[in-house]
């Protein structure tokens, strides 16, 4: 889990504590902010490490199926079962469960999986008699199953078994302190696939970074960078490489005609030629050299002409 600021770390000391507690988790956050991460650093650094963890998104199987690919079922047991198959509980046997997305399942399927629970048996489709299963639950939703419960869409008591310890993954608006570090790692990571990679962001790209609210978060901008890296190799990732959907109009980032400092960084970023400074700067030429001698900027290149 990329970045070290205050709240990311809370987490992630967190984590690692409950891990060794072996009791049931529920992770809660926005689309987009890590929660799998989460889930994985749990199992990776709990007493059940080494048995297998088992990953199933209760959004992505219909009702219908959703008996036969929890709990398994026996050769026979419904047209098409041409095999005995194990159901993601029995996989995960003295291992990890993982319920992604829980708010989703369906309230028939909660009561069958709180049965299980407090069972700790299974029982399969076809099956005559039922099976002990020892493992641990960890389940993640975008949504406030509190609210769920109120309104009489989310067991109550299923709630409770889940929220035993709770992860409440901060979203990227309130990690400001990471953006840049996720953002430099993302263009680690995709410059694998480019023979000449850029090797950072221009000054107004991480400062539009800083500003932008990242409404889907450390996907969108994982998808931002990749994004940035299909163009033509260039050193600097620049204003233009970035999806100017993400930024309106009023708060796209612009340089500030007073700060020296950053005109200075576009002149040596673009090694002082005035045209490509200017264009970093959405400036015309003209406005650049009014500029640079309004504040006494000098020429430091050998070539003063460029």
């Amino acid at each position: 889990m990329v970045g070290n600021g205050l709240k990311i770390s809370a987490v992630k000391n967190f984590a690692a504590r409950v891990a060794r507690a072996n009791c049931n988790v529920l992770v809660t956050g926005e689309t987009g902010t890590g929660k799998e991460l989460v889930v994985r650093l749990i199992h990776s650094l709990s007493l059940r490490a080494k048995a297998p963890l088992v990953c199933f998104n209760c959004a992505a199987i219909p009702d219908a199926l959703l008996e036969s690919e929890l709990f398994g079922h026996e050769k026979g047991a419904f047209t098409g079962a041409w095999q005995r198959s194990e159901g993601r509980i029995g996989e995960a046997h003295t291992g990890t469960l993982f319920l992604d997305e829980v708010g989703e399942m369906s309230l028939s399927a909660q009561a069958k999986v709180l049965r299980s629970m407090e069972s700790g048996q299974i029982q399969r489709l076809g099956a005559k008699g039922t099976t002990p299963v020892d493992i641990r639950l960890v389940a993640a939703t975008n949504q406030d199953l509190e609210a769920m419960v109120r309104d009489g869409r989310f067991r109550k008591d299923l709630y409770f078994r889940l929220n035993v310890a709770q992860i409440a993954l901060p979203p990227l608006r309130e990690r400001l302190d990471d953006i840049l570090e996720l953002a430099e790692h993302f263009l680690r990571l995709f410059s694998f696939a480019n023979p000449t990679p850029p090797i950072d962001f221009s000054p107004f790209v991480k400062d539009g970074f800083l500003r932008y609210p990242w409404p889907g978060n450390i996907r969108e901008l994982k998808n931002v960078v990749e994004v940035a890296l299909v163009y033509e190799p260039y050193p600097l990732v620049e204003l233009n490489h970035i999806p100017q959907s993400i930024w309106p109009p009023e708060s796209r980032p612009e340089p500030k005609p007073a700060d020296r400092a950053r005109i200075l960084d576009a002149l040596r970023f673009a090694n002082w030629n005035k045209s490509e400074a200017a264009r970093q700067l959405h400036w015309s030429r003209m406005t650049l050299y009014r500029k640079m001698a309004r504040y006494s900027i000098e020429d430091e290149s050998s070539d003063a002409s460029s």
